[in-house]
């Protein structure tokens, strides 16, 4: 089977700046793929590039067997969570039945299997109770699970998450981190960024990034002592035997609701 995603030589530009040197790699089908590196390595950068959103300067790429471009319906992208304008009158239905526009289009009026794909991507993030909610009424976390609900209702066989995990409360990362290791189970290559180090080691394969792809392949092949020195620089490191952090810590604003909203 064919790799779902292949890079060789790929260059991408972010205005006039190179955000990713020339750099080779793959993304096996029906696996779980984390990319890693510290910020401004061009784990951003690769992410968009996949999903079309960047044109490559040079080299050559294949998404699902072709040249990517934006708005592609095999693919569905989840940005990391952001906050919804105050008085945005968007349901949590609603914003996840947006994942359904791909296959209705923005006129038709929703058929009984959008309705039940909604449904179910729902209650696999734990948020059907919230259906008649505005976006603005939820957590970051309960945010979050409605953006990753919305990108699996859409039919997908490559689904892209930027950093799902960064920030949220346990219930939330808890279950987007289920949906992401039952994905391939449903047939669907996934593909995240990181910056958790033991995250990345649960993954099926690993892209390290520092300016560049400096490894492409399983968690064990990439993650070494010699390539994370490469990408996060020799002074971060600890030995892979010392009781120090391998990775050095990266603080990120943490959502500080940790329930689910139930009841309120």
């Amino acid at each position: 089977m064919p790799d779902a995603v292949a890079g060789r030589h790929v260059v991408v530009s972010r205005g006039d700046t190179v955000a990713l040197r020339e750099s080779d790699f793959t993304v096996p089908p029906g696996s779980i793929t984390a990319v890693i590196g510290p910020n401004g390595s061009g784990k951003s950068t690769l992410l968009h590039a996949i999903a079309g959103l960047l044109p490559i300067d040079s080299g050559s790429l294949s998404v699902l067997g072709a040249t990517p471009q934006r708005s592609q319906p095999q693919i569905a992208y989840v940005l990391q969570y952001s906050t919804p304008q105050k008085g945005s009158p968007l349901t949590v239905e609603e914003a996840v039945m947006m994942g359904r526009y791909p296959t209705m289009g923005f006129l038709r009026r929703p058929s009984s299997r959008d309705r039940e794909r909604v449904r179910a991507a729902m209650e696999r993030l734990d948020i059907a109770h919230l259906s008649r909610r505005h976006l603005t009424e939820l957590s970051g976390g309960q945010r979050q699970r409605v953006y990753v609900a919305q990108g699996i209702a859409q039919d997908h066989t490559l689904l892209l998450l930027d950093e799902p995990l960064t920030g949220l409360d346990i219930t939330s990362a808890k279950t987007i981190d289920a949906i992401i290791h039952d994905e391939p189970q449903h047939g669907c290559s996934v593909i995240l960024t990181t910056h958790d180090l033991e995250e990345a080691q649960a993954a099926d394969h690993v892209i390290l990034t520092g300016g560049r792809v400096i490894a492409s392949g399983r968690p064990e092949e990439v993650l070494t002592q010699a390539n994370l020195a490469e990408a996060y620089g020799l002074g971060a490191l600890h030995d892979l035997d010392g009781d120090a952090p391998l990775l050095p810590t990266e603080h990120h604003d943490h959502d500080h609701d940790h329930g689910d909203g139930r009841g309120h």
